[in-house]
């Protein structure tokens, strides 16, 4: 491949071309915003003012792409922890027995992250990273896409164009202009609102725990995470199913307080608050089944965001980016059909999928359809997070879907039914789990001590 055109250099964008540069003789990375060099918020990727999970599957291909990065982003102030050990993981009000595991994490903002990602991408060989260049159009030659036109009503050909544009990816109008079927769309109506503020962090912060994990209840459709990160803050993000958090400091405390749990409204009503607090708002989680389509142009692929876009509150978006990328690049290199692209992909993001839509449509407020398959997972799944309060092998198998390591199928294997339904291992964990109360956390000092916390 001679020419391969990524649009789109957010995160997607970028590690698709890192996967594309090991094939293609040269890659162009379009984007409509400017890119400086130093890390700032940018229009077409607001969502970098809030908090981002960075999931262990995700650091593993991000590091096989771009090897060193986890060392390089922990030289600018990242740091790593253990996923069970360091980490407050509260499902149904309850936390997961702590303990040490096997699954490696990093601490890093999304802002660090897309700024580090940026400059190792644009200092490959082959690649070009361009900003202030927004795609208009395809173009094309008989049932093949040769390049794009930029809105300034410049061309550029290529022999691949991949549309990383995000949410907002006009992929489905560009087909039906051109004569190809437009992909289904499955959309689960959330009406979920966050709001994000920064604070600074302490050495007593919650025990020294640098992450709190909190999922939405039935009866409490309300969620919240605060991350430690670089600079010595915490980056807390707390939203409603319905309803959005307040930004002004009191109301943003009082919504906390109404948390499944204690812990985040613990943290926020002693920190100091170092910013004005912002919103973001998610109307939809929203699914594109390019799969299906039975004619797709050759030279023309869609990953990310442009393909689905999750409930952002689960953090799976830039770890399903990450193998996306890797899918591209071993597809690129056979030049194969789009469809089998798109299959591949399909398996990637069925996972998550299935996770999100069926932790969502258990709350009353979201739309969908609830299937009895649904409801019967999601009564197991109440159960499960019972027993996994005290059963740290329970602990680690859910980490390892909720990692993207495993498949949720992995949950209703026989050895995992049997613990969750004779409740095995109880008290097993060294202490009983609950969130809030637990603060023998054999992971807490280690954290801290790599945090730095308060150390400056």
């Amino acid at each position: 491949m001679r020419h391969a055109v990524v649009i789109g250099a957010s995160i997607s964008g970028l590690l698709a071309a890192a996967a594309l540069s090991r094939i293609a003789e040269r890659v162009t990375v379009l984007d409509r915003d400017e890119l400086p060099e130093e890390d700032v918020h940018r229009r077409g990727t607001a969502q970098s003012r809030h908090a981002h999970g960075l999931l262990a599957r995700g650091l593993e291909v991000m590091e096989l792409l771009l090897p060193g990065l986890t060392a390089e982003l922990m030289a600018r102030g990242a740091f790593d922890g253990d996923l069970q050990a360091d980490c407050r993981w509260i499902n149904e009000g309850r936390r997961l027995a702590p303990a040490p595991g096997d699954m490696p994490g990093l601490l890093v903002s999304r802002l660090l992250l897309e700024g580090q990602i940026r400059r190792r991408v644009a200092g490959l060989p082959r690649v070009e990273v361009i900003g202030e260049s927004q795609v208009f159009d395809l173009t094309r030659s008989g049932d093949r896409v040769t390049g794009v036109r930029l809105v300034s009503d410049e061309t550029i050909s290529a022999d691949l164009v991949v549309d990383a544009s995000g949410r907002g990816s006009r992929a489905p109008s560009w087909l039906g202009r051109l004569g190809f079927p437009v992909p289904e769309e499955d959309r689960v109506e959330i009406d979920l609102t966050y709001t994000t503020r920064v604070f600074r962090r302490s050495a007593g912060d919650l025990a020294g725990d640098p992450v709190v994990i909190m999922a939405a209840t039935r009866a409490i459709p309300r969620a919240g995470v605060a991350l430690a990160m670089e600079g010595d803050r915490w980056i807390v993000t707390i939203g409603g199913y319905g309803d959005a958090p307040p930004s002004d400091y009191e109301g943003f405390v009082a919504y906390a307080k109404s948390l499944p749990a204690p812990d985040i409204h613990e943290l926020v009503a002693s920190a100091e608050p170092l910013d004005e607090g912002c919103h973001h708002r998610t109307p939809a989680s929203v699914r594109r089944r390019y799969e299906r389509l039975s004619r797709f142009p050759r030279g023309l692929a869609v990953v990310g965001d442009a393909v689905c876009a999750f409930n952002p509150i689960y953090g799976q978006g830039m770890s399903v980016a990450a193998v996306e990328a890797l899918r591209l690049g071993e597809w690129a290199g056979r030049e194969r059909p789009a469809g089998e692209l798109f299959r591949s992909i399909a398996r990637v993001v069925d996972g998550p999928w299935d996770v999100v839509v069926s932790g969502d449509l258990r709350l009353p407020g979201v739309r969908g359809r609830r299937t009895s398959k649904i409801r019967m997972i999601n009564a197991y799944l109440e159960r499960f997070h019972r027993a996994a309060e005290h059963d740290v092998e329970l602990g680690r198998r859910f980490l390892r879907v909720a990692n993207l390591i495993d498949p949720p199928s992995a949950l209703l294997r026989p050895a995992c039914l049997l613990r969750v339904f004779r409740g095995a291992g109880a008290g097993s964990a060294g202490g009983s789990g609950r969130a809030g109360a637990d603060r023998r956390n054999p992971g807490a000092g280690r954290a801290q001590q790599r945090s730095g916390a308060g150390a400056a």
